[in-house]
């Protein structure tokens, strides 16, 4: 990874504000239509990293790793490597979104079921009249399909929201980057749910004291055994400082 970062159970997490963030995506690939592969991710990504090698290879590709998870800045500062902040992925899409609205840059939704994915489409068009949306496309494909990539390849999209839930979404940004001239690649996980209304973000006052995932696991109870491996992940980071 090119830029700055804490390495916290091998993976390497950027060590900027949400703002750098968005100014280095602007300047350094948007605006000079380079290609970029984000991860945002969380400790459970991380666990599924340490058991998965395919997609350990697949996460050492990215160009930004981003702490989505709150579990991840405690581990960096468990390490005594502390993390600037956390960087919502949800909010990095909405910075990326409102970037669009303001500047000619086309963008491109993939993932979510049909009827999510269009009410996401109607609501964004609302909240970004000036986005150039350049197409969309559920994310009930074979991952071999070749109509969504012709679509991004004729379409020549600039952002790129990859909305397929980890690790499939990362594995198809690495399998399919390298077919096309331009584009910043971002895994959005749930966040096209987010804006669709389907799924409510928690208020800001949980968001403050770092508990949406409990607001998540309240409206989504099933999510209970995915939350399991925060204590595991927390155990490995003590452990692997020795």
């Amino acid at each position: 990874m090119k830029n700055e970062s804490v390495q916290i159970l091998d993976i390497p997490f950027v060590n900027k504000t949400k703002d750098d963030i968005v100014n280095d995506l602007y300047n350094q690939y948007l605006k000079e239509e380079k290609k970029a592969f984000i991860v945002t991710a969380n400790p459970e990504i991380v666990m599924h990293a340490r058991t998965d090698t395919d997609y350990l290879y697949t996460l050492s590709k990215a160009d930004y790793i981003i702490p989505d998870g709150i579990g991840v800045v405690i581990a960096s500062r468990l390490k005594k490597q502390p993390l600037i902040e956390r960087v919502p992925g949800f909010e990095l899409m909405e910075e990326l979104l409102a970037l669009s609205n303001e500047h000619p840059i086309r963008v491109y939704i993939v993932g979510a079921k049909p009827e999510v994915l269009e009410k996401a489409v109607v609501n964004v068009k609302k909240k970004y009249p000036n986005l150039h949306l350049v197409g969309y496309h559920h994310g009930y494909f074979e991952d071999e399909n070749e109509e969504i990539i012709h679509e991004i390849q004729e379409s020549e999209p600039d952002l790129v929201l990859v909305a397929l839930g980890f690790p499939r979404q990362e594995k198809w940004i690495k399998e399919n980057m390298s077919r096309v001239q331009k584009g910043v690649f971002i895994g959005v996980g749930g966040s096209i749910d987010v804006l669709a209304g389907h799924v409510k973000r928690a208020p800001v006052i949980w968001q403050k004291v770092h508990l949406e995932w409990f607001y998540r696991l309240l409206q989504q109870p099933s999510r209970w055994r995915r939350m399991v491996v925060l204590p595991q992940f927390i155990f490995h980071v003590l452990k692997s400082r020795g």
